[in-house]
């Protein structure tokens, strides 16, 4: 006989939302219950409209009463199945022919608990609580501290000597503990940073489909189309405030991974948490999948996405706006929707198409562009001048090295009036065939024609820093080593303290390395990096390269655009986010070579850009959230989630 649906649910009057050990993170309020903790058990005993037909409570259950026909009392006369001697269900008995229904808990507690990462608290949980939540004897009698638990798994995590190791680590913990996860993350943010992002993200995409345990996030594919809002209500969390979103074909500087590019959406959500403070339970990550052009992927036993060559056209951009009409539809238009890790010629189309119909942002144009531009902010009180004195040439006209481009112009164009058409001319832009100069306008891609300004053609990145002699250089290629000695040697040949920005990712992508940027320049450079490089001495004085990391940005722009109930992401929020962070870097940071603050202080940081940014969604009439609180800044602390463990009832 076909098994029937078998739950069970306990629930305890006066369990407030906060404390509610719910698992599938449902969050509100409890409805009203008699005040002994019920056990409803389903068995077979259904009738044909599925109604529950056997119910006891749990003392009825210990004093060994009530309905003989209830699950938890069954086990006494069930027969003994190959998988033990307790097969209340049959289903150790069942064979692969033979269909068995899930059942599942509703409120979580003893076992269950300690399974829910949401929730669970290990040795933490007290004496009281575990005699509450039937934990007695599931753990060992002691109780630690939350602090002790970081202690332990950092001292755990460290013993590894492959980062891929330590992220998975990472990963594991992430869905055990959930708080402990976050904590660690807080408190250890500049050890642990490129470890769940850049670089190692990109080695755990590369590997993914081999490391790949317990799904994170939705993943969408071609199978999908036609019922993606479906899709999404699979989700068990409803209150979304953000979702990242990938389709895996322009992963960092490693191409196309397809489907493995998941570890993305999921390494930037936990950074929203970690440095911005939004809720974990507000986050979802997701991957469009609609294949890849990856062969070795295609090949791979291992690789988990659709096994077909990347759709196009018509059936991609219908597959999208399936997505985007559906995210709008189920969590409203207050949903930041963040694009990451698009190729070129998807990113700014999504980002020009959508722009104007939902809460859209590019990490990759736009949140790339807001970090660059508070490092080059920053780094005037070193060089002196204003941005408008300057001349910046960029080596990648892709969609960070446009989106930083049009970025600098706006400032400049904000600071003198100038009409950004002119202030443009301010900026140079090299691509795999040469300098963007006019005579090329008619073969480029659309988002190039703005820098294709008049000069003769260039073929080399060193002669166009010869002919245009920028004070400023900045690497977005995706293509390692390509600041060359010579290059290097020809900025500081003209420049007193040339701006060096490295900022292809991973390590292996950087145009060149802090060591060669120092060495070649003779001290001078002012330098950083899109990943980390240890410090290092030259001649006596110990240099500690920038990391112009986007996570200087995205956590506190999305905390901001969350507070104020943003509709929209204007430019102008980007502009206000990079003074807030330029406004953080003291002489102190300066004095060691570092036009950023340290990541120590990013949620303080975070807090300040989530202001200025709140400050100007109100100013440009984009907020919802009234009236505007007196101190924003306040507000934005007051908002930010806190890792540290709840007391439950």
């Amino acid at each position: 006989m076909m098994s029937l649906n078998r739950s069970i649910f306990l629930s305890n009057a006066g369990i407030s939302s906060s404390s509610s050990p719910f698992t599938g993170r449902q969050r509100g309020s409890v409805p009203s219950v008699p005040s002994s903790l019920r056990v409803v058990a389903v068995n077979s005993n259904r009738d044909r409209n599925g109604s529950v037909l056997t119910e006891t409570t749990r003392k009825d259950v210990r004093d060994g009463a009530g309905s003989s026909s209830s699950a938890i009392d069954a086990d006494s006369k069930s027969t003994v199945a190959p998988g033990g001697p307790h097969d209340v269900y049959d289903e150790d008995a069942a064979t692969k022919e033979q269909v068995v229904t899930p059942w599942f808990v509703s409120v979580a507690s003893g076992y269950t608990l300690l399974r829910d990462p949401h929730h669970n608290k290990g040795l933490a949980f007290t004496d009281k609580e575990r005699g509450a939540h039937y934990l007695r004897g599931l753990l060992p009698p002691t109780v630690v501290s939350q602090e002790l638990q970081v202690k332990k798994m950092m001292h755990i995590i460290r013993q590894y000597q492959v980062p891929l190791q330590k992220y998975m680590a990472m990963m594991d913990l992430q869905e055990s503990n959930e708080k402990l996860f976050y904590k660690l993350l807080i408190d250890n943010v500049e050890e642990m940073l490129p470890i769940v992002y850049t670089p190692t993200v990109g080695e755990a995409c590369q590997k993914y489909g081999s490391i790949f345990g317990r799904p994170q996030g939705l993943y969408i594919s071609l199978k999908e189309k036609g019922c993606i809002h479906e899709v999404l209500r699979n989700w068990p969390e409803k209150n979304i405030e953000v979702i990242v979103v990938t389709d895996g074909e322009r992963i960092l500087g490693l191409g196309d991974l397809g489907c493995q590019g998941m570890g993305i959406p999921v390494g930037k959500l936990a950074l929203y948490t970690a440095l911005g403070g939004v809720r974990p339970s507000a986050c979802l990550p997701v991957t469009i999948d609609v294949g890849t052009n990856n062969e070795n992927l295609l090949n791979d036993e291992y690789y988990i996405g659709l096994r077909q060559r990347r759709a196009t056209g018509q059936e991609y951009a219908e597959l999208l706006h399936e997505f985007m009409s559906a995210v709008k539809q189920t969590y409203g238009e207050k949903v930041l929707i963040q694009f990451e890790d698009f190729a070129n010629h998807n990113a700014f189309d999504l980002l020009a198409k959508y722009s104007t119909t939902h809460l859209v942002f590019n990490d990759d144009i736009q949140g790339t562009a807001s970090v660059v531009l508070a490092g080059l902010v920053a780094s005037l009180k070193e060089v002196g001048g204003t941005l408008a004195d300057h001349t910046f040439l960029f080596l990648g006209a892709g969609e960070a090295g446009t989106g930083i481009a049009e970025l600098i112009a706006l400032e400049i164009s904000k600071q003198t009036n100038m009409p950004v058409e002119e202030t443009r001319k301010k900026v140079w832009l090299v691509d795999s065939k040469g300098l963007i100069v006019s005579s090329r306008r008619e073969s480029l891609q659309h988002f190039k024609k703005p820098w294709a300004h008049e000069h003769e053609p260039v073929k080399t990145l060193l002669d166009a820093v010869n002919d245009i002699k920028p004070t400023v250089l900045i690497g977005t290629s995706g293509v390692g080593r390509t600041f060359t000695k010579e290059v290097i040697e020809a900025m500081a040949s003209f420049n007193e303290k040339p701006i060096i920005l490295s900022l292809s990712n991973p390590t292996s992508q950087s145009e060149c390395t802090a060591e060669e940027a120092y060495t070649w320049s003779q001290g001078r450079a002012i330098f950083a990096s899109g990943s980390p490089f240890a410090p290092l001495e030259y001649e006596g004085k110990t240099f500690v390269p920038g990391q112009a990391n986007n996570a200087y940005i995205f956590p506190g722009l999305g905390l901001g655009l969350i507070m104020s109930g943003a509709i929209r992401v204007h430019d102008d929020m980007l502009l206000a986010a990079s003074e807030a962070l330029a406004a953080q870097v003291t002489q102190e940071n300066f004095d060691k070579g570092l036009i950023y603050p340290p990541f120590k202080n990013i949620r303080r940081i975070s807090a300040e850009i989530a202001a200025k940014v709140a400050a100007k969604a109100y100013e440009l009439g984009l907020a919802t959230r009234l009236p505007m609180p007196k101190d924003l800044v306040k507000h934005a602390e007051s908002c930010m989630y806190s890792p540290a463990y709840q007391t439950f009832r």
